[in-house]
């Protein structure tokens, strides 16, 4: 974060100072909530959880080298007390980027945010120093505490933001005003709470309402949601298509290989061919926004499409791929689950296993709970699992209480009658069933909410499994 005083600070928050022997006192180091990655210099930032209050920890935090505590009570310690930490912290990160002028570039989505922030990332850091989350730090607290990594340095500043009911991206937009806005898709996460895909569109349209007329808005134009945004920015609108006459800069014609999609970028400046080392027909789209930004911001086509191809997943349990010594490859993609991102990862294990089956391999898909469905859920769940038999997936294991025996409901009454699908009580007996099934060639996807703690299944799997080029892939 820029260096700012104690004094500065809390005129910025509307809070008050206590036992703070200096106010002029700048804060030079990381703006943090866990206090023990409290680095000298920093700031402190006190969250009451539901099981944890980060008051119980500011001596420590301070005795580590914060400077001071953001706290809303007196604690013994230099502390600047605000009423609400998250009110507060919103304000510092708003007052830190407007300071600086870094360029925002923010999207948001039913699926892919992470995905396509880490490609966008990686594209903008070959053309100077770029601010981006580590994982999906997208909500109230997590995008200001990414924006407070800004520095004079700083050129570019890439966010993801997430929302669980209307208001909640026109509230982070609020924060950190975006230049460049994208909009993925409008999917059925969260759909229980937002009562429909209508009002999701509602509210991953703030999006584009909060860019400026000087601004751009990337739209998925093959999402007729997405599309129907257009009306209701002032910004330039680029609608990107994966195929047909759209006139975008990032128009393709695609390619799906055995394992990454190859596809041929085209943009006003010339084209570009492309081979992702990302598993997944999806990332295509997610590749077209992030070429897209680039574009934008000056990059020629050749430099798009080769960063592209070296680009890498960044974020853990997303389609992390691990091949074990003995041929089996575990698919980990178990950080998190909606009807759509399920779907996809689908297809990408059926693709990836299609060499393994002439070799007698098979494809196994462990699947659990798509948690926040409401009244969607059973439906939800039973297309699933019918999903899986349309796809020939050789093997499907259902993991938990009611929602896993709808997925396998839904396999049932699609046609799987035999040892094609199971049903099993917990991620243990999951475990316990691959152990003794898996040989050489097959391909595993563990995939579910973060809530069903799925990616423990494929750390199980991963148990010895080695060192080398095998687990580095």
């Amino acid at each position: 974060m820029i260096a700012l005083s104690l004094a500065e600070i809390a005129d910025i928050v509307g809070g008050r100072t206590h036992d703070i022997p200096d106010p002029e006192l700048r804060v030079t180091g990381p703006v943090v909530t866990d206090s023990r990655a409290v680095e000298d210099g920093g700031l402190f930032v006190a969250f009451a959880g539901e099981r944890v209050d980060g008051h119980d920890y500011a001596a420590g935090a301070v005795a580590a080298g914060a400077v001071a505590v953001l706290a809303t009570r007196p604690l013994g310690v230099p502390a600047i007390v605000v009423d609400d930490v998250t009110a507060a912290l919103g304000a510092l990160a708003r007052t830190v980027v407007e300071r600086l002028g870094t360029a925002v570039i923010a999207m948001t989505g039913s699926a892919g945010k992470t995905s396509t922030k880490d490609l966008i990332a990686q594209l903008l850091s070959r053309r100077g120093p770029t601010v981006w989350p580590p994982g999906n730090l997208n909500n109230e607290i997590g995008l200001p505490l990414t924006a407070l990594r800004v520095t004079e340095e700083t050129r570019h500043l890439v966010l993801e933001m997430g929302a669980r009911g209307i208001g909640h991206i026109r509230y982070l937009t609020s924060l950190t005003p975006p230049s460049i806005g994208i909009v993925l898709n409008v999917g059925s996460a969260h759909i229980g709470e937002f009562g429909g895909k209508e009002k999701i569109a509602e509210a991953k349209g703030e999006m584009v309402e909060a860019l400026p007329e000087s601004g751009l808005a990337v739209l998925n134009a093959d999402d007729p949601l997405v599309r129907g945004m257009a009306p209701r920015t002032r910004a330039r609108v680029l609608r990107l298509r994966r195929s047909g006459r759209c006139g975008s800069p990032g128009r393709e014609r695609h390619a799906y290989g055995h394992r990454t999609p190859r596809f041929l970028l085209r943009t006003p400046t010339g084209c570009g061919e492309v081979t992702l080392r990302l598993y997944g027909e999806h990332h295509v789209s997610n590749a077209l926004a992030a070429a897209a930004v680039a574009h934008e911001l000056g990059m020629p086509a050749e430099e798009i499409a080769l960063g592209l191809s070296e680009a890498r997943s960044l974020s853990r349990w997303r389609m992390e791929v691990t091949e074990r010594p003995d041929g089996v490859t575990i698919v980990n993609d178990a950080y998190n689950a909606s009807p759509d991102s399920v779907r996809a990862a689908l297809r990408a294990l059926v693709a990836m296993g299609s060499a393994a089956r002439d070799k007698g391999g098979r494809t196994w898909a462990v699947l659990g709970t798509m948690a926040e469905l409401g009244d969607e859920s059973l439906a939800a769940h039973d297309a699933v699992g019918r999903l899986a038999v349309r796809l020939n997936v050789s093997k499907l294991v259902a993991v938990g209480g009611q929602e896993a025996a709808w997925l396998r409901m839904g396999a049932y009454n699609e046609g799987s009658w035999g040892e094609e699908s199971v049903h099993v009580s917990d991620t243990q007996a999951a475990i316990d069933l691959l152990r003794g099934e898996l040989r050489p060639g097959d391909v595993v996807l563990v995939k579910a909410s973060r809530a069903a703690g799925l990616e423990k299944v494929a750390q199980a799997l991963l148990e010895g499994a080695g060192e080398g080029e095998a687990a580095a892939r």
